[in-house]
């Protein structure tokens, strides 16, 4: 291999966690990716990977090397697509990275139809509950469902959740309906919390705040969703989330005089119009769908949940 070689092979190794997988991504063997890495980490003097029979494991050296290295292949890669006419004509691999749940019922389906669409485009999806860095990741589009900082990336608005309040018809006739916030002190909960420790306090419209009494929390909006349904207590969740449970009557939403602003839902992605064919190809088509989804919209909640201004 020469050196731009052994720097994708480099790459491919941290992104599949493996040599073999490695290899059969980039069409050779297990040992011609071994000899690869080890042949660069002579070069480089460091040692880039640490190396067990069940995993392999950049080092801190290897990290900071993938950090300093990938934006240089992507750019690369860039000025390949523009010469060979990628920027006219969507192909290649497209990286797409969205939340869980939200990747799950949303982005994929929309995915399928863009494959049909764009036969010539294969699609890399990661749904994951955290902050994905676009080009230290390799990802070529996000889904955001945030207010974002000011960046160098490119965002189109797609539409905005509604922050809910929600509980099954059970858990209401037992322990009744809370009228506002106060009222969370005396209700038992199901809390969100990344490291399932110490759930977000529930704020509300006008700096109103309430503090039910946590009896679960989990790092799962679907296990809340469902803890809620099965009449557990009250949980917070976006409206998307629970917008099958409330259609269904399974849960019913509280306090919505209360609700704060929706939150907005941003595709994002770099280079603006540089963006090759196949990212401008799928902003545009995800951008058709996502406007014209209900949920994003305040509606398709079902009866006796009625759409509140989209404000913002």
């Amino acid at each position: 291999m020469d050196y731009l070689d052994t720097l994708r092979c480099f790459v491919a190794v941290a992104d599949a966690g493996g040599f073999a997988v490695a290899g059969r991504r980039l069409g050779c063997s297990a040992t011609a990716v071994t000899r690869a890495i080890a042949a660069l980490e002579a070069r480089l003097g460091v040692l880039l990977f640490q190396r067990s029979t069940r995993m392999v494991r950049l080092t801190e050296a290897g990290e900071r090397f993938l950090h300093d290295c990938r934006p240089l292949l992507n750019d690369l890669l860039e000025a390949e697509q523009a010469a060979s006419g990628a920027q006219a004509e969507a192909q290649g691999l497209l990286s797409i990275t969205a939340p869980q749940m939200f990747g799950i019922q949303h982005v994929a389906p929309i995915v399928q139809g863009f494959l049909q669409a764009q036969p010539r485009v294969q699609v890399r999806t990661l749904f994951v509950n955290r902050l994905v860095h676009l080009l230290e990741e390799g990802m070529d589009v996000a889904i955001r469902i945030a207010h974002l900082p000011d960046s160098g990336l490119t965002a189109v608005q797609v539409g905005a959740l509604r922050r809910l309040v929600v509980a099954s018809p059970a858990y209401l006739a037992q322990h009744g309906k809370p009228r506002h916030p106060a009222d969370l002190s005396s209700h038992r909960a199901i809390g969100f919390a990344f490291d399932a420790r110490t759930p977000a306090p529930w704020k509300f419209r006008d700096g109103a705040t309430g503090q039910p009494q946590f009896t679960w929390i989990s790092n799962s909006n679907e296990v809340d969703i469902a803890a809620a349904e099965a009449g557990i207590g009250l949980t917070r969740c976006l409206a998307y989330q629970a917008a099958a449970s409330l259609r269904a009557g399974r849960l019913r939403i509280v306090l919505a005089d209360h609700e704060l602003p929706p939150v907005p839902v941003h595709i994002v992605y770099p280079a603006g119009r540089r963006a090759p064919a196949k990212v401008r190809a799928f902003v545009e088509w995800a951008r058709e769908r996502l406007t014209k989804e209900p949920v994003l919209n305040g509606r398709g909640l079902g009866r006796g949940n009625a759409l509140l201004p989209m404000t913002s």
